[in-house]
């Protein structure tokens, strides 16, 4: 089967296009043949090995796992004998490890039913970033009815989700953007949008109750400035900062100085199991949470794709199988006998 793989940390120029062993499916896994597979600033560190301590979890000198994805939205082709939630044929989306490849294999428990009405690339487009965005809000935000809800970064991967999910909460939201994305802000249900580029969204005249900060790069003291005396800063992942650590530096000084304040300052690696994945899908479900792709690319372009992520380009999507939203209907199908296939065909991407 394909997959782009990367055997070293890099730029773009190490990922490649190889044929690779159908993977073997455990107890509890499900074989799925991928539809579509999300790009994002995970698979972005992944890929470079950035910051340096991410090396612990990837690899120390070179990825542990050399297929590079985590989202994923696909058909079910295969199910291990003690798989209860799943079986063949069934839409499903989720997270795992190597998803940019025509199969993977994924626990059950880290898989949810594609949500009612949407096609196979936005699915492919929802699980890290949407289950990040909705822990955000609702687990570490709190965010309540009536809240003023500041949303750093809301034109982006997880900012997008957080203000639909926080418009879900009947919070009042602000979302930042650059001049170019205010429309699509506005779209998503934001009340007041600025341009980041022209003002400063933590210099307004009233404070906020939460903000959420996918963005990285705001001074903690600035940030907490625009927080009302007991209001919560919720830190989305590690961005900003430098090759060595990153935005761990500024994570630790949060969860430090929120033992000495009324505010709370939060940070939090997300969770993607059935129980988060389920609670996304209801929410796409009910209408509140809309899963928006920017651009896609067939698996073969994913090196283009990655380049446009480094842009800020929006959301993107590999689309794996070939089949187009409109025809990626469920089908039946059963490789669990098909023979494995080893191959050492491989070229740059």
């Amino acid at each position: 089967m394909r997959a782009i793989t990367q055997h070293t940390y890099g730029t773009t120029d190490v990922l490649a296009l190889e044929d690779v062993p159908i993977p073997d499916i455990g107890a509890t896994d499900v074989r799925i043949r991928v539809h579509a597979a999300g790009v994002d600033r995970g698979v972005w560190h992944l890929m470079t090995g950035l910051p340096y301590p991410a090396r612990l979890a990837f690899g120390l000198r070179r990825p542990r796992n050399p297929i590079l994805g985590m989202d994923v939205a696909g058909i079910v082709e295969a199910v291990g004998h003690d798989v209860t939630r799943f079986t063949e044929g069934d839409a499903v989306f989720g997270v795992g490890q190597g998803t940019w490849a025509d199969l993977v294999a994924i626990d059950q428990d880290r898989l949810a039913a594609v949500p009612r009405g949407v096609d196979m690339l936005a699915a492919g487009a929802l699980a890290v970033s949407g289950s990040t965005a909705m822990q955000a809000v609702e687990d570490h935000g709190c965010v309540q009815p009536g809240d003023r809800v500041l949303v750093l970064g809301a034109s982006g991967g997880v900012g997008s989700y957080a203000v639909q999910v926080a418009r879900a909460h009947d919070a009042h939201v602000t979302g930042t953007a650059s001049t170019d994305k205010l429309d699509l802000v506005r779209d998503l249900g934001a009340h007041q949008v600025i341009d980041h580029r022209k003002d400063d969204p933590l210099a307004q005249h009233d404070r906020f109750d939460v903000i959420i900060d996918t963005g990285g790069n705001r001074r903690l003291r600035d940030l907490r400035h625009a927080l009302r005396p007991a209001g919560t800063l919720v830190i989305v992942g590690g961005e900003g900062g430098g090759r060595l650590i990153g935005g761990l530096d500024r994570q630790l000084r949060a969860v430090l100085t929120s033992a000495f304040t009324r505010q709370r300052l939060v940070t939090f690696v997300a969770t993607e199991d059935a129980d988060h994945l389920e609670r996304l899908a209801d929410l796409v479900e009910a209408g509140h949470v809309t899963p928006r792709v920017g651009q896609s690319f067939p698996l073969e372009e994913a090196a283009s794709a990655m380049r446009l992520l480094e842009a800020g380009r929006g959301k993107l999507v590999l689309a794996v199988a070939g089949a187009q939203p409109e025809t990626s209907t469920p089908a039946k199908h059963n490789t669990a006998e098909r023979p494995r296939q080893e191959s050492n065909v491989r070229r740059t991407v």
